[in-house]
């Protein structure tokens, strides 16, 4: 039995974006990029452990520009999702559940995440030797 005036449920249109609310999407989404991501590195483990003509071409894929953005995405996302992992295991421990420390805490990974990300690849790129 439907009631005509009832409410249509909230939708994403009626929230105000929020730290929060943000940061779980994200982190789903890199999770789903983690999992595209360790099917390309399967590829890559394959083309070197089949030789040198497979592990060249996929060496030359990955050293395209088009392969260079995907590896800087595949690593932004892999430190992401690490550290918002690390940040829901405090929660689980019961660290931080105050709103202002779970905003805190949110804008910390943020922050951390270009950080690390920016490092990982100035030493991959032989920039701090």
């Amino acid at each position: 039995m439907t009631h005509p005036n009832r409410p249509l449920s909230p939708h994403l249109q009626v929230y105000r974006w929020q730290i929060t609310m943000l940061m779980s999407i994200l982190h789903r989404a890199t999770g789903i990029a983690l999992v595209v991501g360790a099917f390309g590195l399967a590829w890559w483990l394959l083309a070197a452990a089949a030789g040198g003509e497979a592990y060249a071409s996929a060496a030359a894929c990955l050293a395209s520009p088009l392969g260079k953005v995907a590896l800087f995405g595949f690593s932004l996302c892999l430190v992401y999702h690490l550290l918002n992992g690390i940040r829901h295991l405090l929660w689980d421990a019961g660290w931080g559940f105050e709103i202002p420390e779970v905003y805190r805490s949110g804008y910390v990974v943020f922050g951390l995440t270009v950080v690390l990300t920016a490092l990982i690849w100035i030493v991959a790129m032989g920039g701090a030797a």
